[in-house]
């Protein structure tokens, strides 16, 4: 009577063989497990002859052969064909390295504080439809844009890959490169291809930080097949795939100076995306709530103080749009306030800590505000003391001609 488990690897070379590949991953490996009813194949993956690369096996019997080039004899000027070799799969051949973007699980986790507010509705419309939808949003930095976007995908339990965009993002870093490990090249898809073949909701952050880098986008933003030059291979997205981009501009530069290093994007770029959405600061209310929920979450709940720093940072807004101040205080840094509050324990060093980043006249004359609040002034009368305090600069003197 055989062996059972003679019959049991065996069966399990049968079926890596029916793949009818030269190699598999780790994920199809357990795939095949999962249909012999077994937990794992360890005297096949921990084998290190079968191993071609991270996370990549090659199948018994299935050697790959590489064609040999003709050579010439001169001196008799008649064409030779060598026999051809096998070539091991061990040896010098190009792989696909399996990266965590492909082995992990790419739902993002709820984020319980999180608090819907603006384009959230149509961002999960978007998303549910699995229709390739690319949409630019656009909005002040610590707005929450970035997070719509991946809560958005947590609520509907879809994949979410996102990638900064710098100055020095090149195609490479997007789409995939060559990289030597162990002395064998491998390729390395990057995140938007690992977005495309998973059928994920791509999210490219800061997409006017890489003006120069995003041509290679182009063929992208069309939902169509796209082509790895570097390995001369047609990716065609997977259901579901689709793009975000989320900046600070319009992708028209920062004449203002506040977004420095931002691009002017390409017009046939940004006729690409189908929507621009323009995302403001949440309302009153939800950022009374957003910041209720982070003081409690770090153990100081302090509704009092959610509710003036709230007010606090509406007033300096305002008086931003009206062209009193500088700076504003974002969503992300009353986050940060209630993160330093809780621990700390000092409402006072909270602000101040986290008012460090800003020079020192905005600094003080942010302090000075919070004083006020703190004390329990109004909206109105802060936005009109705020506002007799602006020193507007006096216009040039005439020169008088001295004839």
């Amino acid at each position: 009577m055989r062996n059972n488990r003679v019959e049991l690897k065996e069966k399990f070379s049968a079926m890596l063989v029916a793949t009818g590949k030269g190699t598999v991953t780790k994920s199809e490996i357990k795939t095949i497990c999962a249909k012999l009813g077994i937990s794992g194949a360890q005297w096949f993956t921990k084998d290190e002859s079968n191993r071609v690369g991270r996370g990549l096996y090659k199948v018994p019997g299935l050697a790959t052969s590489a064609p040999v080039a003709e050579t010439i004899d001169m001196s008799a000027q008649v064409m030779k064909m060598p026999e051809k070799k096998i070539i091991p799969s061990s040896g010098n051949r190009i792989t696909n390295v399996i990266t965590d973007l492909e082995t992990e699980n790419l739902v993002p986790a709820v984020y319980k504080n999180y608090v819907p507010f603006g384009n959230f509705d149509d961002l999960l419309s978007i998303i549910a439809s699995k229709k390739f939808y690319p949409i630019f949003i656009t909005g002040h930095s610590g707005n929450g844009k970035t997070m719509s976007a991946e809560q958005a995908c947590a609520k509907l339990g879809r994949k979410f890959v996102c990638v900064s965009m710098t100055p020095e993002t090149d195609e490479s870093d997007l789409l995939g490169n060559f990289v030597l490990i162990n002395g064998q090249m491998e390729w390395r898809d990057g995140p938007v291809t690992v977005a495309a073949r998973q059928g994920a909701v791509l999210c490219v952050d800061e997409i006017d930080y890489g003006a120069q880098n995003l041509s290679c986008l182009q063929r992208v933003l069309e939902g169509k097949p796209f082509l790895l030059k570097k390995k001369n291979e047609m990716v065609a997205p997977a259901e579901g795939f689709t793009i975000i981009a989320t900046a600070n501009t319009k992708g028209k530069g920062s004449d203002d100076g506040r977004y420095m290093f931002t691009n002017v994007l390409n017009e046939a770029f940004l006729e690409r995306f189908l929507n621009t959405y323009e995302q403001d600061w949440p309302p009153v209310a939800v950022e009374r709530k957003i910041i209720k929920k982070e003081l409690a979450a770090h153990g100081k709940a302090d509704d009092e103080f959610a509710e003036k720093l709230v007010t606090w940072a509406d007033v300096i807004r305002k008086t931003f749009v009206e062209g009193g101040v500088d700076e504003v205080i974002s969503t992300r840094r009353l986050v940060h306030i209630s993160k330093t509050y809780g621990v700390f324990a000092n409402r006072m060093k909270a602000i101040e800590l986290c008012l460090n980043r800003f020079d020192d006249d905005t600094k003080m004359s942010f302090l000075d505000l919070y004083t006020k609040v703190d004390a329990g002034a109004n909206t109105e009368t802060l936005m009109a003391q705020t506002l007799e305090t602006i020193t507007l600069p006096e216009e040039p003197k005439e020169e008088q001609s001295p004839f």
